[in-house]
């Protein structure tokens, strides 16, 4: 009882961090705007309604943002609880997507619920967060071999099987994830070896065994060869000029909303998703894109704040996990891009058009605002 009665006084004596809920909010709401700038004259040239990308991701930000609210009005320190059955249930979901999943752009890795999709294998990074910290938690003095031996396990089974789907970008989020997270909780120094062994095995193995589709290696051949006359890297290297070429049209004050022509007359694809970063350097320009970018640097910065002045080891380790899944999502998503980093598929948290995307990142960020309640309690 004096338990339950402290954890209230934590929980009503806090609130949230304002400036990380004003920017994640800010951001939902552009990236509508983006989506809609990116898809509206492409719809009505093909006669639908020019809205429908914009009504449908305007949804699911609404629901993604009250799950947010929902979330960090809960005691974070009863997230440990949720962590092996998020575990496990993430497990069973990517295991059923292989059985029953549907396929879309040469790959196996949704669910078709009638109106939406939903991507298992985007939960299982914010189910991997929660085991991992809770897991690295429990071990204040930090970890010993068989303690990383046994995360290392517990995110490659997942991993393995989200690279066949395959679903190269998020088992890349997943390891850079769940390796960072393992530093900060203590991980002994001759054990940093270890952690870099198995991920260049891992990624030889990947590609040595077949696990790596066709296409995904011509993307990856083509980043390292970006200037190469190969006629089998020609699609890649192509689709990456493109976005080039869109971001750069932009000039300083760019094109202007609903403006450009890589944006209106689709010359970079899945602009609404992989490549919206596009439409923000086409159409806003230097300026626009550098506000943009500054957006996401405040929203990353809260984060590390909350995770730094965090009472406890399981919140404080959420908190990073969190971090590095929002900071190198964008990371990729941009850089991929400007064809600074591969092409992987990576989403831009909360701009790229996507239900799943949206739910996870929001849920996320609901923890990490939880976190904050409980700062200098």
């Amino acid at each position: 009882m004096n338990i339950l009665s402290r954890t209230t006084n934590d929980l009503n004596n806090g609130s949230v961090d304002r400036g990380l809920l004003l920017g994640i909010v800010t951001l939902a709401l552009f990236g509508d705007l983006m989506i809609y700038s990116a898809t509206k004259v492409a719809l009505i040239h093909a006669g639908y309604d020019p809205e429908y990308y914009l009504k449908r991701q305007t949804l699911w930000v609404c629901i993604g943002l009250a799950v947010m609210w929902i979330v960090s009005q809960i005691d974070h320190r009863r997230f440990e609880i949720l962590a092996t059955p998020a575990y496990i249930s993430s497990i069973a979901a990517l295991i059923g997507v292989i059985f029953f999943g549907s396929s879309a752009l040469g790959a196996q890795r949704w669910f078709n619920l009638g109106f939406f999709q939903v991507q298992p294998s985007e939960f299982m990074v914010l189910a991997l967060i929660l085991t991992a910290s809770a897991y690295s938690a429990r071990r204040p003095q930090g970890l010993v071999q068989r303690d990383v031996i046994r995360i290392l396990f517990m995110a490659g089974l997942p991993m393995a099987i989200i690279v066949l789907q395959p679903d190269l970008g998020t088992a890349i989020i997943i390891s850079v994830t769940i390796g960072i997270v393992v530093v900060i909780a203590g991980v002994p120094p001759r054990f940093m070896a270890l952690l870099g062994v198995v991920g260049v095995a891992g990624a030889i193995s990947a590609v040595a065994v077949g696990f790596l589709q066709k296409y995904q290696l011509s993307r990856l051949t083509a980043f390292l060869n970006q200037n190469s006359s190969d006629p089998a890297l020609a699609s890649a290297i192509y689709h990456v000029d493109n976005a080039k070429n869109a971001i750069g049209a932009g000039g300083i004050k760019g094109m202007g909303l609903f403006n450009g022509l890589q944006t209106t007359l689709g010359y970079v694809p899945e602009q609404r998703t992989d490549f919206i970063f596009t439409a923000v350097g086409e159409q806003l320009g230097l300026i626009g894109s550098l506000a943009f970018l500054a957006l996401l640097a405040t929203v990353a910065y809260r984060i590390f704040v909350i995770s730094k002045d965090a009472k406890e080891q399981f919140g404080r380790l959420l908190c990073v996990g969190v971090f590095v899944f929002f900071s190198f999502s964008c990371f990729q998503n941009i850089g991929m891009t400007m064809g600074v980093m591969p092409v992987t598929g990576i989403p831009l948290p909360l701009v790229s058009y996507g239900g799943t995307a949206a739910l996870v990142f929001s849920a996320a960020i609901g923890m990490v605002l939880s976190v904050s309640r409980r700062r200098g309690n």
